[in-house]
């Protein structure tokens, strides 16, 4: 690949590939690309760099002289430009294929997995490098607020990656973190998500376990020892084991716990740390980015500075806005265990408030009936809780969807107050009718929701 010189990106405006086309534009390199929508910022930011864009996918928008297509893996046959490719047998390679080629080899890559925290490790992790000095490569699937983008590529030894176990494109089923070329992993927990491409919860320990075989005897995997899947993970891994956790079988033991409104501290290894975020995860999450930290190197003062100045990750429990006294907030939860830990996080955060949690079911898993009694059970930590309309049901298979009535009576018997409402407006107005002063509202999407954050404000004033 490296002879090659002219390289087309199908899918270039999404934040990895826009991240890796300008900086293989900074190295010399031709680069031209296309997608289905092409808008601000990054349109801007990649013509800003010289990359020619055309918006919508079409078989001529590859140009007659080009070595390489890359295919995002949002793509899937029947795509023109994908087509395109396999008539004209052009080199065609997945995002991560070239990051592998371009920007990993011979670095040190940290790769942090795992069902949840990934996108918070990661961000916590990156900013710890960049605060020490350090200028890291990285990739996260989420905007840190102090890094200001989700993806980087200038030339560094190190490299901060989230690993995602989803897979790496139409013709690459493999899970993407296998292209990393990982130094360091770290496996925060491992539970069953992905019902669109895996099977079972054994299917996942296998790729998990498959990460952990390509980690070098000179590396390091540090794993979450308070959980049974990670340590059924670790169990046979090839290369060196830190558990991190608050069991005495971790030796790097998270201890003097210490919760505040706005702020967690703690210790690890004995050190003492803190950080403005609250909720046990968010301590598990800081816990790992201080070992990855310590075992690249750094010393503890430059990585409890960092820690300290660490301002989160947007649509992390990100405060929206405020009227009447009714604070909404934004999170992208939607696994039932994110659910759950975001609602202790809120609760810790907001101690005397009455918490609503307004969830719209989105992702391959959550609109599966795989997780009905688990949803029920998390949403019912809340003290209002609103099911969304659940989109593109008719996708999944009747005898395998989510049953939202069911879910909203399951609400109901296990304490909590649960509602369907499958539409924006009822959901506004009911809330807008029960909601008083002191409430926090805090809605769980991985997607928009019809923007109702600012219609929420908007109705609530």
């Amino acid at each position: 690949m490296s002879e090659k010189t002219r390289f087309h990106f199908t899918g270039i405006c999404g934040t990895a590939m826009g991240a890796v086309a300008a900086a293989m534009k900074q190295r010399g390199f031709s680069v031209t690309g296309s997608d289905a929508n092409v808008y601000p910022p990054m349109s801007d930011f990649l013509r800003g760099q010289g990359i020619t864009l055309s918006e919508g996918y079409h078989a001529e928008n590859i140009p007659a002289d080009t070595d390489v297509v890359i295919i995002g893996n949002a793509i899937s046959r029947g795509n023109p430009e994908a087509e395109a490719a396999l008539d004209r047998k052009l080199l065609y390679h997945s995002l991560p294929e070239v990051m592998k080629e371009f920007f990993l080899r011979g670095k040190r890559n940290f790769v942090i997995s795992g069902t949840h925290g990934k996108t918070t490790t990661s961000s916590m992790l990156a900013w710890i490098f960049r605060h020490a000095g350090r200028d890291p490569g990285f990739m996260i699937g989420g905007l840190p607020k102090n890094l200001g983008c989700g993806a980087h590529f200038p030339d560094s030894e190190i490299n901060v990656l989230e690993g995602d176990e989803y897979d790496t494109a139409f013709f690459d089923k493999r899970s993407k973190f296998l292209h990393y070329l990982p130094e360091c992993v770290v496996v925060n927990n491992v539970e069953f998500d992905h019902a669109d491409i895996y099977q079972s919860l054994d299917e996942i320990k296998l790729t998990f376990r498959r990460l952990l075989n390509i980690v070098p005897r000179s590396g390091m995997a540090f794993i979450n020892g308070d959980e049974a899947n990670c340590l059924d993970v670790a169990a046979s891994a090839p290369c060196p084991v830190t558990m991190v956790g608050f069991g005495e079988n971790c030796a790097l033991r998270i201890s003097d716990l210490n919760y505040e409104t706005d702020r967690s501290s703690f210790t690890l290894g004995g050190i003492a740390y803190s950080v403005e975020m609250t909720g046990e995860f968010n301590v598990r999450n800081a816990a790992m980015a201080v070992a990855a930290a310590t075992f690249a190197g750094l010393s503890a003062d430059e990585i409890r500075a960092g820690l300290e100045s660490f301002e989160g990750v947007a649509r992390r429990q990100e405060l929206r806005g405020e009227v009447r006294g009714i604070k909404v907030i934004d999170d992208f939860a939607h696994h039932p265990t994110a659910i759950r830990l975001a609602v202790q996080s809120l609760r810790q955060r907001h101690p005397t408030s009455r918490l609503w949690v307004l969830f719209e079911p989105r992702s391959n898993t959550t609109r599966r009936a795989v997780f009905q009694t688990e949803l029920a059970e998390a949403l019912a930590t809340a003290d209002f809780s609103i099911v969304a309309a659940i989109p593109d049901l008719h996708k999944i298979p009747e005898n395998d969807r989510l049953n939202p009535d069911q879910l909203s009576a399951d609400i109901a018997r296990l304490g909590g107050h649960g509602w369907y409402l499958p539409d924006l407006e009822t959901i506004i107005a009911t809330v807008k009718e029960h909601a008083e002063s002191g409430d926090v509202i805090a809605v769980f999407t991985n997607g928009g929701f019809g923007g109702i954050h600012q219609k929420l404000l908007t109705a609530l004033a």
